[in-house]
Parts: structure tokens; C-alpha cells; sequence
């Protein structure tokens, strides 16, 4: 991928000054220490109109963003375990609607909290099953140890289940322990981000008979050339990987993490579709591509075009949105007005954000800052790379749709 751009911008209708206002912000948050460095590529009609890079991917070695810097996506995994889970589909090895139980057996009689503590949770039977729907959709009634806003969180965490899973525990270890768990809530009654897709992650194991990396590398990462995305980085490669940091508390200046960012040079334990991988802005984007071509890219075909635009619709019980349904505080993403697919965050009224956006459009985030979307209608799509902990300290992805959209003039 060039990273100059392979056309004028003016030839896919963006007005090339607007766009450089991109690199202009953002280099503000390089130059005053609230990051170290960035990536931000932004296409059309599958031509790229803007890439660049800008300040350091490790500001203590001095060495700078480059165009094969390495990135810890996260969660941005997510949307890459859903594909593989919907091409099973595609297959028939299930349907959407078969309860999960069926194939990991821990899940099959769930219980829900109902009231009391960490200490002491009271919890009834679960009325519904944990379908492979929810697990898409994050509405299985799973959590994530680090979210911090319901006592069934502080379970995960009593657990051992923060960010970061127990040394040493793998994939089906993890989905035993949060089979021993209570739920959130019913299956299918509200929105809750969580563990689903590292859940899912487990299904396509047992469903292929293939371990999670073995299937990806297979099945997606090497039929799309996706050559630099993996689980960890090690030899040569790992120069490319930009450091982690964390703002500091006083001065907003990031402060490097090696602690967290040096996992990433280790092979995990725990395979997790939920925010396992390391990419690059070349791999990403030939992720977003096929996700806009409707499943293919350059020949290969992973999904049909019907099925990406089944995925991307919003699939939350009775159309809403998760102002309505989320049931804690969240930093991937705002609430009102977004629905949720299939392993994408939807919009489904671009409004109530207070954001330019296109209906339709889908999109996810990482806890280090990245973030990328897709819209169809404008045959859009946008990546950014930075790594920066957590996702919620600046407003930078709003702020890349003001400054793209903006910059689209025809």
C-alpha cells in the first residue's frame, strides 16, 4: 500500500487542503505529548485519498511511525472472529439461531445475577439460551472483568479475569470458568460488551476442529495477504511494534506501559477473537476492503455479498439502539443512535451523535485508540493507529469523522 496515496484525492471527491487538516489535528496531540505518533489512512471507492504517519511509534527509542508499523488492534480482532464465524455459517455447521451449549456444554444452563454482591450474588435460571446470535452480538448477558459497573464484572475479576486473562489459562480453560459464571442478564434482553467473541472464538475451534490461530491463518489472514497480522511479534519483526502508553494523571502526556505492551512479545496462552491481534495498516485495510467489495478481494471470496449486509444490519431485539439497551458506561463507541450487527457497531440514525456519519455505516475500536469504519454509501473507508490506553482518553474518533467527512466535497 502506498502510503503517499495511489490517486488525487479530487479524483474519488475530497478536497485534498480539507484533508490534510487530518494530519494537522492530530499532529497537535503528537506535539504536545498527548500521543507519541499515529497512522490514519482514509479511502473511496477503493482508491486511496489520504495516508500518513506522523511523531514515533516508540518515542524512547526515537524511531518513528512507519508505513509497516505494527499495532496492537484489540478489539478490533473482533470484527475478523466474526467473519471466520459467519463463513462456518456460510458452510452450514450451524445456524444463528442453535443455542451455544450444543458445542461448549459450560454454557448450556446459564444463571443470571438477580441482586446481592460480589461476596454473595443471588441469581436465577437463565429463561433463553446463550445463542450464537448473542455471542455476535454481544447480548449473551457475558461481561468483561474491566468494566467496572456491575457486580458480576467484579465475579470476572474475583476470577481472575481483568484485561488480561490468568497466566497460563487458555481459550476453552476460560470459556469453562465463564460458563461457571453468572450472566448479566437474560439472554437477548440488553446489550453488554464482553467476552462473546473470545466465546466465539472457541466455537469456530471446536466447530472446525481447528485452534483459532490455525483457522485465521488458513482460512482469512493468508487467502487476503494479511501477511503482517498475527498474535505476537518476535525475531525481526518486533522493531516494527509500536510501544504502548497511558496518560499520565496529571499531565495528559503519554507515559509508556511496558508492563501491558511488552505481552505482545510473548506467544498468548489464551487465543482471543476479543482483542488478540497485532496488524498492520496494509493488512487492515485489505480487511476493510473486502468487507466493502461485499466479501471479496482481488479474487478470493470469503463471504457472500448478501451475508456482509446481513451482518452489518442492526440486529438488536426490536431495532434499538444501545442508548436503550447497553448496560454500563462504554468507551468504544457512543450509544444513541447506534444499533449493532453481527460483529460491527451500526448506525442507525446518525444524529443523535452529533456526528457525520452515513446510515448504515459500521465500525469498531481498540482499547489502545485504534479505530476504523466502513460506509457503504459514500464507499468510504477510514483506519487509525495509535496506542494509546484507554480508548476513552481524547475524542479522536469523532474527531476523524468531522475532519473526513468534512473533507468530502463532491
Amino acid at each position: 500500500m502506498s502510503m503517499a496515496g495511489s490517486i488525487e484525492p479530487q479524483q474519488v471527491g475530497f478536497d485534498p487542503a480539507r484533508l490534510a487538516r487530518i494530519d494537522e489535528h492530530f499532529g497537535r496531540y503528537v506535539d504536545d505529548g498527548r500521543l507519541a505518533g499515529f497512522q490514519v489512512v482514509v479511502t473511496r471507492r477503493g482508491e486511496i485519498a489520504h495516508s500518513s504517519a506522523y511523531g514515533l511509534r516508540d518515542r524512547e527509542a526515537g524511531a518513528p511511525v512507519e508505513a509497516d508499523t505494527l499495532w496492537r488492534i484489540y478489539s478490533m480482532t473482533k470484527p475478523i472472529t466474526s467473519l471466520a464465524a459467519m463463513m462456518l455459517w456460510e458452510e452450514g455447521h450451524f445456524e444463528l439461531t442453535d443455542e451455544v451449549g450444543r458445542w461448549l456444554p459450560e454454557f448450556a444452563d446459564m444463571r443470571v445475577y438477580s441482586k446481592g454482591s460480589t461476596l454473595k450474588p443471588y441469581t436465577v435460571p437463565a429463561v433463553e439460551p446463550i445463542r450464537v446470535w448473542h455471542l455476535l452480538t454481544h447480548t449473551a448477558g457475558l461481561t468483561y472483568g474491566f468494566m467496572q459497573t456491575s457486580v458480576v464484572d467484579g465475579l470476572y475479576r474475583a476470577a481472575g479475569y481483568d484485561l488480561y486473562p490468568p497466566a497460563g489459562v487458555d481459550l476453552a480453560t476460560a470459556c469453562r470458568a465463564f460458563g461457571e459464571l453468572p450472566l448479566l442478564f437474560q439472554p437477548g434482553t440488553a446489550w453488554g460488551y464482553s467476552v462473546a467473541s473470545d466465546v466465539l472464538g472457541r466455537l469456530i475451534e471446536v466447530v472446525s476442529g481447528q485452534s483459532l490461530d490455525t483457522f485465521l491463518t488458513e482460512r482469512i489472514l493468508r487467502p487476503l495477504d494479511m501477511t503482517d497480522t498475527r498474535w505476537y511479534v518476535d525475531g525481526a519483526d518486533a522493531a516494527r511494534l509500536a510501544a504502548l502508553y497511558v496518560p499520565d494523571p496529571a499531565t495528559g502526556r503519554a507515559v509508556r506501559h511496558d508492563a501491558l505492551g511488552g505481552l505482545a512479545y510473548e506467544k498468548p496462552a489464551l487465543l482471543s477473537g476479543g482483542g488478540g491481534l497485532i496488524s498492520s495498516a496494509a493488512d487492515y485495510h485489505r480487511f476493510t476492503q473486502l468487507l466493502l467489495r461485499g466479501g471479496e478481494l482481488d479474487g478470493v471470496r470469503l463471504l457472500g455479498p448478501r451475508t456482509v449486509r446481513f451482518m452489518t444490519r442492526n440486529h438488536l431485539p426490536g431495532g434499538q439502539d444501545l442508548g436503550t439497551l447497553s448496560t454500563g458506561g462504554f468507551a468504544e463507541t457512543t450509544l444513541d443512535g447506534i444499533g449493532f450487527g453481527l460483529g460491527f457497531a451500526v448506525v442507525a440514525d446518525p444524529i443523535p451523535s452529533r456526528v457525520p456519519s452515513s446510515l448504515g455505516e459500521y465500525y469498531w475500536g481498540g482499547v489502545a485508540s485504534t479505530a476504523f469504519w466502513v460506509d457503504p454509501a459514500e464507499q468510504i473507508t477510514a483506519m487509525f493507529f495509535t496506542q494509546l490506553m484507554p480508548s476513552s482518553t481524547w475524542p479522536i474518533r469523532p474527531q476523524l469523522r468531522q475532519l473526513v467527512y468534512s473533507a468530502l466535497i463532491d
